[in-house]
């Protein structure tokens, strides 16, 4: 596969320059990590493609690392920190209510995805886990639609 097809997508100098301060540094004990630069090109690949994490491209470096990396700043919370850092002041209209949403038409569970854990993982902390509010919804219940032809349809518990 030709190299620069893959780079396409792959954070701008500019991007860089941005998110780099943002990041956490260097664990004080064990080994540097990886390049983040390299690691987060690798999951923007990964939640693009929509591939395993085994079969991200190699340039990535190990995807185990990718993959670790990704896990722990999604259940310490550096991801919301990052994006609450960059959204600041990207919208001063809609204030600290402004984010990103993804429509729940085109998120699908893989088959083998029903057999999840009934506790959750050690390492998250449990409150991070917990359900988000939904918003109210845009029609109440038991209100009465009108058809085509200007006939209503039964609401609930019409006879």
């Amino acid at each position: 596969m030709d190299e620069d097809r893959l780079k396409r997508h792959d954070l701008s100098d500019a991007e860089w320059a941005r998110l780099e301060p943002l990041l956490p540094g260097h664990p004080r004990q064990g080994h540097r990590w990886n390049d983040h630069r390299l690691v987060i090109d690798g999951i923007f690949f990964r939640t693009r493609t929509g591939c395993p994490w085994r079969d991200l491209p190699g340039h990535f470096g190990n995807w185990k690392t990718v993959y670790n990396r990704h896990r722990r700043w999604s259940g310490d919370g550096t991801w919301e920190m990052i994006l609450g850092r960059l959204r600041a002041g990207c919208d001063k209209a809609a204030g600290p209510a402004w984010t990103v949403a993804a429509d729940a038409t085109v998120v699908r569970a893989h088959q083998h995805a029903a057999g999840a854990r009934r506790e959750p993982p050690a390492d998250v902390d449990p409150a991070r886990l917990a359900p988000a509010a939904l918003s109210p919804p845009a029609r109440p219940r038991g209100v009465r639609r009108m058809t085509r032809t200007g006939r209503r349809w039964a609401g609930p518990g019409a006879g």
